[in-house]
């Protein structure tokens, strides 16, 4: 009985911390709304870091809530909570990341070595363990989740990113933030262009880095290509033939790493 007592008593503790957990992801809501700006006609954002540090006190009470987040209570989740959960949590521990030698550098990079990664670095704790963003991006994300949209929605730091966005992902309305994601990403000419005299697509790096992950499990079995065709409309100059579509020319564009900063500091 008192096994059963205790058992009971632990499933019970669970679920209350379960519902304790805000979901809708307040103070991480409020801090971009105060420090991210769109910019470009709302195909990019920039940073404001300065504003950032001055609010860490909040960023790192945000921070510790996400850490405090176990295993099993994650497990008890439904998917779009959860990968809202890992969407932010990705950006904001960014951001803790920049702030570690903001403003001494002009690049996310500059904070790895010789031989080491900034992606690489274990500086938080998350679902019970130590683990650093490649983890957080690579093991679960994109792990867990046949979701390609997400790489317009996780944010580097840096110019080439897409934008990191002025509104906490949330799991009511992840589908409809993670689909304007895309197409603010795609609106942008400097990273995303369609040229129908040569039936070519000059595109991001991201598209290359991680085409792999638009195959037919995540719903796009044309690939990248389907999934341009799909988000055609987001394109400055759209394609207009979806043959053509599926065998155009590919190009990515060079990446530009230089820190999204707003230059406010």
């Amino acid at each position: 009985m008192r096994r059963l007592l205790f058992a009971l008593g632990m499933i019970a503790s669970v679920a209350a911390s379960g519902a304790s957990f805000d979901h809708q992801h307040k103070p991480w809501d409020a801090l971009v709304e105060r420090h991210v700006t769109w910019v470009s006609d709302h195909t990019a954002s920039v940073v404001d870091y300065a504003g950032f540090r001055e609010d860490r006190p909040t960023l790192n009470q945000y921070l510790a809530s996400l850490s405090q987040v176990s295993e099993s209570q994650y497990q008890s989740w439904g998917p779009d909570q959860q990968l809202a959960f890992l969407i932010n949590a990705y950006n904001a521990f960014t951001v803790k990341l920049i702030l570690s030698e903001y403003p001494q550098l002009d690049s996310i990079k500059d904070l790895g070595g010789l031989f080491t990664s900034p992606w690489d670095k274990a500086f938080f704790e998350l679902r019970g363990q130590q683990r650093t963003l490649d983890e957080l991006e690579h093991e679960m994300i994109r792990v867990e989740f046949n979701e390609p949209r997400i790489h317009m929605a996780v944010n580097c730091a840096s110019v080439g990113c897409p934008a990191l966005a002025d509104e906490a992902y949330v799991a009511g309305r992840l589908d409809s933030q993670l689909d304007a994601a895309v197409r603010a990403f795609l609106s942008d000419a400097s990273r995303n262009r369609y040229a129908p005299d040569t039936n070519t697509f000059a595109v991001s790096s991201i598209f290359d880095w991680y085409g792999e992950d638009w195959n037919e499990a995540s719903g796009y079995p044309n690939g990248v290509r389907g999934f341009l065709w799909q988000y055609r409309s987001a394109f400055e100059t759209p394609p207009t033939d979806q043959s053509d579509t599926l065998n155009a020319t590919l190009r990515f564009l060079d990446y530009d790493w230089a820190l999204n900063d707003n230059d406010q500091s």
